[in-house]
């Protein structure tokens, strides 16, 4: 198992931030690999709410469909992967901090076949790659319009 934590001061608004990232449409703005990310469902988001997703990762596509499983309005999103090469799950947390946000996010996935047995260094590759696609958000969340 992999885990990553990630927390983040973003000078942004919390409920603006809360939207851009739990909108997952957005993901390819911000997270290195992401090629694509289509919401499949047609409610607005709750628990249920599903999303396919299409990832570069090594060279090669990793497809992916993704469920919510636990959400709080203008606060935190859960999702787990329900479809796709790769078990994951990952939470996103927004807080409001005198007007500007704090994020937090909690990766997991599980390695299988090469993958596992190069763990070392696949813990190493997702941990480098999240921190490298919270700094881009926050880059992106704190530039002006």
């Amino acid at each position: 198992m992999i885990t990553v934590q990630v927390e983040i001061d973003i000078n942004h608004p919390a409920a603006d931030t809360f939207a851009f990232i739990s909108n997952f449409e957005n993901n390819p703005k911000w997270q290195k690999g992401m090629q694509k990310c289509t919401v499949v469902t047609k409610d607005e988001l709750q628990v249920g709410t599903q999303y396919h997703q299409v990832a570069k990762f090594l060279g090669k596509d990793i497809i992916s469909t993704f469920e919510v499983t636990d959400f709080l309005p203008g606060q935190m999103v859960k999702a787990k992967s329900i479809d796709g090469p790769f078990p994951i799950t990952f939470k996103r947390i927004v807080e409001d901090i005198n007007g500007t946000s704090k994020v937090r996010a909690v990766i997991q996935g599980e390695s299988k076949g090469f993958f596992k047995i190069a763990q070392p260094l696949m813990r190493w590759m997702v941990n480098r790659s999240i921190q490298q696609d919270y700094a881009r958000l926050k880059k992106i969340l704190e530039s002006p319009s």
